[in-house]
């Protein structure tokens, strides 16, 4: 009979200064600094131990560079969310959060759960990714200091002016360097191009998917859905029996498509009909506009897979 080895997997956790790892089923556990050589030395660690899995979890950024050296040193790692991760600690016990043991955590959660390892986004579209969250950024910056302007005396109104019209520069500059990493790509470009063919959706929408949503025509309805956080959740326990509602998955993504959702809503004719009839039917408006989401990425989802463009429906 031969023997098969032992699967194992490892759990990182990421901190700023350094990198707590742990092994399962090994229970092996130890620490290097989060600078370029702890970074190398890891890789080179665990591409001797040969991994079925590595996982981290997003930490706003901090585990970019390690998932980068990870994913092209060939070690097959995830990054999942820090909710389902911590969702998993509570339901096996663990209460207690330290890096240890949440690298301990992951570890568990990377056998039990065996998340898909996703390829690592090549470096233009961490370059788009970096941009459209810039973009946000200044954004979001740039509704604050409007909001500001308002209430402001007259002491530090021209200041408020000034930076708010750096601002608006700033988001045009943007934009700019934003549509030229698009257009410097064929693939990217014809990407754009099909998606925006869909009434309702623009530039902002268009090139967050392509930046924050990559698996777009690459999973199922029910995946794509959860991944983005629409697809509606049960929250029932024994005899209860309550209103299913979404939440989790990339906010960032919802909350654009949610703009855009609402602008198809009056221009696109499948999402107008939709909601029509929902509304018809009783559903209260919130829910409708939740449903007109759904339905609007599974159109999405719908034509990038198939590469055809948006076709208007033919009249009844």
């Amino acid at each position: 009979m031969v023997d098969h080895p032992i699967p194992s997997f490892v759990g990182i956790d990421v901190s700023r200064d350094h990198l707590d790892i742990a092994l399962r089923p090994a229970g092996d556990a130890w620490r290097v600094a989060r600078d370029e050589a702890g970074i190398a030395g890891l890789v080179l660690q665990l591409r001797a131990l040969a991994p079925a899995g590595v996982v981290l979890e997003a930490t706003g950024g901090l585990e970019a560079p390690v998932v980068a050296a990870l994913a092209a040193g060939g070690v097959p790692v995830a990054v999942v969310n820090p909710r389902q991760a911590r969702d998993f600690a509570k339901a096996t016990g663990q209460l207690a959060k330290t890096d240890a043991l949440d690298a301990r955590m992951l570890a568990h959660f990377a056998e039990a759960i065996r998340p898909r390892l996703r390829p690592l986004p090549d470096a233009a579209q961490q370059q788009l990714a970096a941009l459209v969250a810039r973009r946000r950024q200044v954004g979001e910056m740039l509704v604050a200091e409007q909001q500001r302007l308002r209430r402001a005396r007259p002491a530090v109104r021209a200041r408020l002016a000034a930076h708010i019209a750096w601002l608006e520069a700033e988001l045009r500059d943007l934009d700019g360097d934003v549509a030229a990493a698009i257009q410097a790509s064929p693939a990217w470009r014809a990407r754009d191009d099909l998606l925006q063919s869909v009434p309702g959706v623009g530039p902002v929408l268009s090139r967050t998917l392509r930046a924050d949503l990559p698996e777009l025509g690459q999973l199922d309805r029910k995946q794509i859905a959860t991944l983005v956080g629409v697809a509606p959740l049960a929250r029932d326990s024994g005899r209860l029996r309550g209103r299913r509602g979404i939440w989790g998955g990339r906010a960032e993504v919802r909350r654009v498509r949610y703009m855009a959702t609402l602008t198809a809503m009056r221009d696109n004719p499948t999402i107008r009909a939709f909601d029509e009839r929902l509304v018809a039917a009783g559903k209260p408006p919130t829910a409708a506009l939740g449903a007109c989401m759904h339905k609007l990425l599974h159109i999405l989802d719908a034509i990038v897979r198939s590469g055809q463009p948006w076709r208007a429906p033919a009249p009844a």
